[in-house]
């Protein structure tokens, strides 16, 4: 696998030209990282019409994640939403409103494109009696079946959050199968779960039918932040592969970051070979984890393979838990009344979940009920 970002970056700062090119640090500076921090210059391609060493690391990563194509971004999922959905709007048949389906747990980069984009969206709720909370949304089949065949057309696309931020994984297959029955496209933000193309077998959205996907590769990838992929299927209309780019350019800085996109070519060096094999053994690891503080009394929610959801017990909030992790040395991903989150990878040492266990301890009091708010419809 070539790294054709990464040695250009690497070779122009060995070079020892004179940088008489933004940015005003020249190369040099206290961070250490200012000689790969570039911009456009002859030979570093450019991101929103990459023909050289962008293009080149981007199609080794469609390799990896058996897409049609993917396309980098250097400001994150965000990015990549808002041009998922408008690539979807300008696709849709000539007539139509512009409507996106989508479950309600959206991510507010999901509004922003709302704002922006000026479509109407229509929510899917979770079904009476599915249970959930402000960041999770069930879905079923059966369920988007009787939102779809009530529309007087189809909507532009259905737009699902899987995994979600307590690690609920959708069926995409299924919701998929809906979508295509009805002509639809399946819109995945998978924000959360790049790494599960990586399973064995995958259970990366891509690979279960949807037809646009992104990843925030920095949230489970070792990437800088930002790094982000946008994915087109190889079954989908051929007009999202080739209006992919100018979609992401609309909503993105025109000077992105050279060492958030070095980040994302040299992880195309990390991903195969013995990365599947560290996932596994890092899913391992927090299962046992995960049993452990179940025996201990501790409530854990379904989640993905590399996230621990913690309900919080009678008495006691999410917040509250986190702060006894801050006191042990652990700083979780997210907490609130209801819900403890903890994101772990194959970068984490056996040391820190070990930590996690240490820091919270024996609970031996009952589990809070449910203090989820009611979903106005």
């Amino acid at each position: 696998m070539t790294t054709p970002v990464a040695d250009f970056l690497r070779a122009y700062a060995a070079s020892g030209t004179a940088r008489l090119h933004m940015p005003g640090h020249k190369g040099r500076g206290p961070l250490g990282c200012e000689a790969w921090d570039l911009t456009e210059i002859s030979g570093a391609d450019s991101l929103y019409e990459a023909a050289g060493v962008i293009a080149e690391s981007e199609e080794n990563a469609a390799s990896l994640f058996g897409s049609g194509a993917t396309f980098y971004s250097t400001g994150g999922s965000s990015q990549c939403v808002k041009a998922m959905l408008f690539l979807a709007l300008q696709n849709r048949p000539a007539g139509t409103p512009p409507v996106i389906l989508a479950a309600r747990n959206v991510h507010k980069s999901f509004v922003h494109a709302a704002a922006l984009l000026d479509f109407e969206p229509l929510w899917l709720w979770p079904e009476e009696g599915a249970g959930s909370s402000l960041c999770a949304c069930p879905i079923t089949a059966e369920g988007l079946e009787r939102a779809l065949e009530v529309l007087p057309a189809p909507p532009a696309a259905v737009y699902v959050t899987s995994p979600d931020y307590l690690g609920n994984l959708a069926d995409i297959p299924a919701l998929a199968e809906v979508c295509h029955a009805h002509k639809t496209p399946l819109l995945a933000d998978n924000a959360h779960g790049a790494y599960l193309r990586f399973l064995a077998p995958s259970r990366h959205p891509l690979d279960l039918g949807a037809d646009l996907c992104c990843d925030s590769a920095h949230k489970t990838l070792p990437v800088l932040t930002g790094g982000a992929y946008l994915h087109v299927a190889k079954t989908a209309p051929a007009a999202f592969r080739e209006k992919a780019r100018p979609a992401l350019a609309l909503f993105g800085s025109t000077s992105p970051s050279y060492l958030v996109l070095a980040s994302l070519d040299l992880c195309n060096l990390r991903l195969p070979g013995e990365y599947p094999a560290q996932l596994a053994e890092a899913a391992r690891r927090l299962e046992a984890l995960r049993k452990g503080l179940s025996a201990r009394g501790w409530r854990t929610e379904p989640s993905d393979p590399l996230r621990l959801a913690l309900r919080a017990p009678e008495g006691l909030t999410g917040l509250d838990l986190a702060e006894r992790l801050r006191r042990g040395g652990v700083e979780c991903e997210y907490a609130d009344r209801d819900f403890l989150v903890l994101m772990a990878t194959p970068e984490n040492a056996p040391e820190d979940l070990a930590r996690v266990s240490a820091a919270l301890g024996e609970n031996r009091a009952p589990a809070a009920p449910p203090r989820f708010l009611p979903l106005a419809r």
